[in-house]
């Protein structure tokens, strides 16, 4: 079993926190008007892609060491300015001070994360039929699908395709498809750094959940992180999902869980 200690969970958060700061920066090139934005503060990164937005959050906070309290007050003003709330991703490693300085200004526990990994020992699967990376030309229907199954319908508003939009230009980033009958039926992401592969944007669309299509996408996602020499692979999770069940009957286990605070 891996040690979910400190070096583990730096590692675990940096990743994320670069591609929250990527996928901010995809969105501000795709749409100059919604003044996108990102702050380097308190160890990690605060966030700002709208002020409805799921990726308007901050994330790797604490993780080098002590948060001050004029840190938490550059980052609580970042989300003032833009009349957003501030939502911080809390590490259980990260330091001391800044579960401290959450309780003193008044933050409430809004959600738990699950953050999972796998190792890529003795790792063999053979390529997933019904899987496969997006074509260049595919990009509305890769947002379109990721967008149906995360929102559970099949009208989507521009915002919330610019969501999937930004994954798909984010730097790095790798989109796949699952496929049911010759339908695209399921989505989801991956991005690799530094022998880390990062599985994220899992979406199927409410018809085709209960056959099988999240799992064949891990299994095709982690392969080809194999293939590119990844030693780790990590994915977040509500506790006790059904995404979760799935995660783990693929070798995945719970390393730590994050609580989801606000202000």
């Amino acid at each position: 079993m891996m040690h979910a200690g400190l070096d583990l969970a730096r590692r675990l958060e940096a990743a994320e926190a670069r591609i929250g700061v990527a996928c901010a920066e995809a969105h501000q090139r795709l749409n100059a008007g919604l003044e996108a934005a990102v702050l380097e503060v308190c160890g990690g990164f605060a966030i700002f892609v709208g002020v409805e937005s799921p990726l308007t959050h901050a994330v790797g906070l604490g993780m080098h060491g002590a948060v001050r309290a004029d840190e938490m007050d550059r980052l609580e003003e970042f989300y003032r300015s833009r009349g957003a709330a501030v939502n911080v991703e809390l590490c259980p490693l990260a330091d001391p001070s800044l579960v401290e300085l959450l309780g003193e200004r008044g933050y409430g526990l809004t959600e738990f994360n699950n953050v999972l990994t796998r190792s890529f020992a003795a790792l063999e699967i053979a390529p997933v039929e019904t899987v496969r990376p997006t074509h260049a030309d595919e990009e509305p229907l890769w947002t379109r699908t990721v967008g149906r199954g995360f929102l559970e319908k099949d009208d989507l508003t521009p915002d919330e395709m610019d969501v999937g939009r930004a994954i798909w230009h984010m730097p790095g980033s790798c989109c796949y498809l699952a496929f049911d009958g010759g339908r695209a039926a399921a989505a989801g992401a991956m991005a690799v750094q530094g022998g880390l592969a990062t599985l994220f944007a899992d979406g199927t669309v409410v018809g085709f959940r209960g056959a099988g299509l999240q799992g064949a996408l891990i299994r095709e996602r982690v392969r080809a992180a194999g293939e590119e020499g990844c030693d780790l692979a990590t994915a977040s999770t509500l506790p006790g999902s059904v995404s979760q069940r799935n995660y783990e009957r693929h070798g995945f286990q719970v390393a730590y869980t994050k609580a989801i605070l606000a202000r």
